[in-house]
């Protein structure tokens, strides 16, 4: 039914267009909140319903909305459907989701723009949705309605006297690289570039970097906000300190737009970069590597993955991560898990920070994907590790892969509390996850046996784990996300949901709820 109705919707904006022959419209000023909102009870249902739900009237049989007024009012570039970009811009990461194609996106080039089109979309009634990088795990930056997308909005400018980093709401962790290389520093980022900065802090922010700095909200200073009455606030330790604290842990969608942060950077030189695989013996190595990693100075950042890979035999097992030292440092904590088993294959290099990271990334380009997290209070016993070996083996197979894989977390992230911000998963010795991937060569039919196999898996390691999951690895399929997600801080999440969004406007399968 979906589809039909973004055909019809499709096909509505066309004709509406059609004798204009623009389905690319620029604008050209902004208009006030009064005359978005002269239009009386289309406001007022647009407020009343949750943003995620109220796309049902949008799609069943209303009139178009007037397009061309939003498109006159930007800043920036309202793309509809047949637009030479416009199938390349609604793209989610998460390609599942790939048909949920919204009616329009705002491409906005100012925080102008993103308060026009909040207050645009509630007059008219249309269903709205937020998207930096769009890398949500379950899709949730994609909408029946109206797409504001603020990745044109990507500046990234350091301050080489405070070491000071202001980023616009759009910035990618690629355009963080760029403009910190020149001054030698750093703030807590993400490996993959195409990753919206946005969505990285807002849900917490996990990096390399966390163990010694913090995580990416850790560092945080500052953020701009367009609220659903198109206030744009600034939040800090002072200002609105009630929303900044919600922003630092629980803040994707679900108060606002963010159109601007504010870093704290720290200095960088010379890491060493590590990755490292094992073929044989996979359970004493595992065990061997916990150990390491977990007693490690805080300069150790690290992953752990066990691959199951698609016409390879066998396991893999392997680490990833950086180490702020030298090679000699590195070698000395190894020796431990080289005396268990030697390596199938090794690389260590010691580099510029900022080339390190080259070796470490990925560009992040879309996939078909399913992560389930879990985070893991402390060492993982010899059942839990046989478990997982055992699982993956068992994998029933994709054309791609299945893995299990560990961030190492502890160090700065524990000096703060778990109230401190609303990223409520402080004290935790690593985040662990099963990522199942598929691409389309893969049946339906092979895609749920596999998509059951991953239930299977994740309940099984509930034992050995916490009940608690990152938010950032967002799992439509994950049964009490709220306290999985939020734990103690929902109930204080939930009150500045109250204040800053009583409509629910910025609302989503897995949102806050007023």
């Amino acid at each position: 039914m979906l589809a039909n109705d973004i055909e019809q919707s499709t096909k509505t904006v066309a004709d509406d267009f059609g004798a204009i022959g623009a389905s690319t419209l620029t604008g050209r000023r902004g208009l006030s909140r009064r005359t978005f909102l002269r239009t009386g009870m289309g406001a007022a249902l647009g407020l009343a319903l949750p943003g995620w739900l109220s796309g049902c009237a949008t799609l069943s049989g209303r009139p178009s909305p007037p397009w061309a007024e939003l498109a006159a009012s930007l800043q920036g570039t309202l793309l509809l459907p047949g637009a030479p970009d416009f199938n390349k811009v609604a793209a989610p990461w998460a390609l599942q989701y790939a048909s949920r194609l919204p009616q329009a996106i705002a491409l906005c080039a100012s925080e102008a723009d993103v308060r026009t089109s909040v207050l645009w979309s509630q007059a008219h009634a249309v269903p709205l949705v937020a998207r930096s990088g769009g890398h949500s795990y379950a899709g949730y930056s994609t909408t029946p309605g109206l797409m504001i997308n603020v990745s044109q909005m990507h500046s990234v400018q350091i301050d080489p006297a405070t070491g000071i980093a202001r980023l616009d709401g759009g910035a990618r962790n690629r355009n963080v690289y760029a403009a910190c290389r020149p001054y030698g520093r750093a703030v807590t980022h993400g490996r993959c570039k195409e990753v919206g900065v946005a969505g990285l802090v807002l849900g917490g922010g996990i990096g390399f970097n966390m163990r010694a700095h913090g995580l990416t909200c850790d560092g945080l200073r500052e953020t701009r906000i367009v609220l659903a009455d198109g206030r744009a606030l600034t939040c800090n330790a002072r200002e609105n300190s009630d929303l900044f604290w919600a922003c630092r842990g629980a803040g994707g969608g679900n108060f606002g737009i963010n159109t601007a942060f504010t870093f704290d950077t720290f200095t960088v030189g010379d890491y060493v970069v590590f990755e490292i695989a094992w073929a044989d013996r996979l359970a004493q190595v595992f065990d061997a590597l916990q150990t390491m990693a977990l007693s490690a100075p805080d300069a150790l950042g690290m992953k752990l993955s066990v691959v199951a890979r698609a016409h390879e035999p066998g396991l893999k097992l392997s680490i990833l991560g950086q180490l702020a030292g030298t090679e000699a440092d590195l070698r000395a904590l190894l020796t431990p898990v080289y005396a268990v088993q030697a390596p199938s294959a090794s690389t260590i290099k010691s580099m510029a920070y900022w080339d390190a990271q080259e070796f470490l990334s990925e560009e992040g380009y879309p996939e078909y994907s399913h992560e389930r997290s879990r985070f893991v209070p402390a060492s993982l016993s010899a059942a839990a590790i046989q478990t997982i070996l055992d699982e993956l083996r068992a994998w029933p197979g994709t054309h791609v892969a299945a893995t299990w894989k560990f961030f190492l977390m502890g160090g700065a992230i524990d000096r703060h509390s778990p109230t401190e911000t609303a990223f409520v998963h402080r004290g935790n010795a690593m985040i662990s996850s099963i990522e199942l991937e598929w691409n389309q060569q893969d049946s339906p039919e092979r895609v749920n046996i596999n998509q059951r196999w991953l239930a299977k898996f994740h309940d099984r390691m509930a034992r050995y784990t916490s009940s608690y999951c990152y938010q950032n690895f967002i799992d439509p399929a994950q049964q009490d996300y709220l306290h999985a997600y939020y734990g103690a801080n929902l109930e204080r999440l939930r009150e500045v949901k109250r204040r800053y969004d009583p409509g629910n406007v910025f609302g989503y399968p897995q949102s806050i709820p007023v």
